[in-house]
């Protein structure tokens, strides 16, 4: 009997000390839940964000209008890249260098071209991202220990999902009679709540796991420098090709609306949505965008002098390795699909997050009764040997 409450002491001091490990898992599904439609609460916050229409009847601008339209209200500026959101009712983010040596990321009315405001360095996007992925501990040589104490936690989350399916028999049967019982105890309403939420998140608990387990063996394969990438080398445009002039008006020589047409009849269906232009007189127009699979993208070079396609980077390029592991990015994230995918990862995440907690709910009142209960049957031993000692010994 010792031996078996010394065990029993040990394993709720060991309960305990999972607690810490619980609330970890706990912050990261609900910072990961809000970095779902971080970029959405900063719309409703931040009116420079949105791509208000100054008409009903008003059409988007192509980027060469927007570029235009840059250099009428701020000539000094020097575009670097546009990019569109996928979502329409945001503003574009262009990356301007200014003559003072600065940076920003401009937010750009895709109507107008009118420049709204400037993006910070490190905005509530940013941080939620940050804070989820890699508590925000600082990247040093490589990934930083908190990127993977991050996606570490993968591993446990999809044990737990096999170990619940084979704990609870006939778990199908959640979906078509579920239970949940509100007005039997708290014990009984959170347990409910734990299974049937359980159940219905199956999917999405097996995407979230797998694609974070992704995130750990990414971080091992870069800080030990292997690289799974066929891209090759990036082109370069050759040097008698490039005209010899001093004045900056030279590059690029086509239009950047032609070169996007260009890049767009090279390659059927795509969906611009990143434009960068030439950093250097050897520099390329890169394009890129998403065609009919949404979860990866593809890419165009296209010669600022020529008009010509140096290269191209489509879906089938990749080998089959790299196609599942380029895919795990926006299936974690629900970065893929625009404001309807991001709902239904937000809502699941809320459903995650709650059965976390629910769990957690759970495993405390168990371990504190179970708790309550080895020191309430040691008292009485403690007790009943003081009385012991002070009872008289029969002389007789």
């Amino acid at each position: 009997m010792a031996k078996k409450s010394q065990a029993r002491t040990w394993f709720l001091v060991h309960s305990w000390l999972a607690l810490p490990v619980w609330f970890f898992l706990l912050i990261i599904c609900v910072t990961g839940t809000l970095a779902t439609v971080s970029q959405e609460i900063i719309w409703l916050a931040n009116p420079d964000v949105r791509a208000n229409k100054p008409s009903d009847d008003a059409q988007r601008l192509t980027h060469g209008q927007i570029i235009d339209a840059i250099d009428q209200s701020a000539p000094e500026v020097i575009v670097r890249s546009i990019r569109r959101p996928d979502e329409g009712h945001f503003a574009l983010n262009v990356q301007a260098t200014y003559p003072d040596g600065s940076s920003p990321t401009l937010y750009v009315n895709p109507y107008t071209g009118d420049i709204q405001g400037v993006s910070p360095q490190f905005d509530f996007r940013q941080f939620t991202r940050a804070l989820h992925g890699w508590w925000l501990v600082p990247f040093t040589n490589g990934f930083s220990w908190g990127w993977y104490l991050v996606s570490f936690m993968a591993l446990p989350m999809l044990v737990s999902l096999i170990t619940g399916l084979v704990v609870y028999k006939r778990f199908w049967k959640g979906f078509l009679k579920p239970r949940l019982r509100f007005n039997q105890g708290a014990r009984i309403f959170w347990g409910d709540f734990h299974r049937l939420s359980g159940i219905w998140s199956i999917w999405f608990i097996a995407v979230i796991s797998i694609t974070g387990m992704w995130f750990l063996v990414q971080a091992v394969l870069f800080d030990n420098q292997i690289s799974i990438s066929t891209e090759g080398v990036p082109p370069v445009i050759a040097r008698d090709v490039v005209p010899l002039a001093a004045s900056a008006e030279a590059v690029p020589r086509i239009g950047l609306d032609q070169a996007v047409a260009i890049a767009k009849e090279r390659v059927p269906g795509l969906d611009v949505s990143s434009v960068s232009l030439p950093g250097y007189a050897y520099g390329h127009v890169s394009i890129s965008g998403r065609g009919n699979y949404p979860l990866m993208f593809q890419s165009v070079e296209v010669n600022p002098y020529t008009g010509d396609v140096d290269k191209v980077r489509l879906l089938s390029d990749r080998s089959g390795l790299e196609f599942v592991t380029e895919s795990m990015r926006p299936l974690h994230t629900g970065d893929f699909g625009g404001l309807w995918v991001k709902l239904i990862w937000f809502v699941f995440g809320l459903i995650l997050s709650m059965m976390v907690l629910s769990g957690l709910l759970i495993w405390s009142k168990r371990t504190a009764k179970a708790t309550a209960a080895v020191v309430s049957k040691r008292k009485p031993t403690r007790q009943s040997a003081s009385s012991l000692e002070h009872t008289p010994v029969n002389q007789s």
